[in-house]
């Protein structure tokens, strides 16, 4: 069964997060392999990415994999407090952050700056001492 993994409401919360964004993405391309479905009705919210999505084609259902691929790891490793799944968090963050820049910046996009502090503020959670600590001890528990 294994050690018990270290409490933290932050982490789990962080977690869910990327569960959630495996979750979104994979319906997305779920919607984009079958365009017209009634599954359609979730890009109320973002109709310009469904229509930028729609025009890339297979390139997008591919991103869109990646992308759920990549939060449901992520997701995992933060569950289990595992180093590789700080990492990835980090590493997504850090992406989303720089694209939130790029739209603003290059596409006139300003709506997606408010994504910048959020993200720092949650790289800068995984990074600090005690969250690292956290996976440090995780690590070194045995299994």
């Amino acid at each position: 069964m294994g050690a018990p993994r270290p409490r933290s409401i932050g982490l789990d919360a962080l977690a869910a997060f990327f569960a959630f964004g495996a979750g979104a993405s994979g319906l997305s391309v779920v919607t984009l392999l079958w365009p017209g479905s009634p599954l359609d009705v979730v890009w109320r919210v973002n109709p310009d990415g469904h229509a930028a999505l729609l025009r890339a084609g297979g390139w997008a259902i591919l991103l869109m994999l990646a992308v759920c691929v990549a939060c449901a790891a992520t997701a995992r490793g933060l569950w289990a407090r595992r180093q590789w799944g700080r990492t990835l968090a980090i590493a997504m963050l850090a992406v989303n952050l720089l694209s939130d820049l790029f739209n603003a910046a290059m596409l006139g996009d300003r709506r997606t700056l408010v994504g910048v502090p959020i993200a720092v503020l949650l790289i800068a959670y995984l990074l600090a001492p005690r969250t690292r600590a956290v996976f440090l001890r995780a690590e070194s528990e045995p299994a």
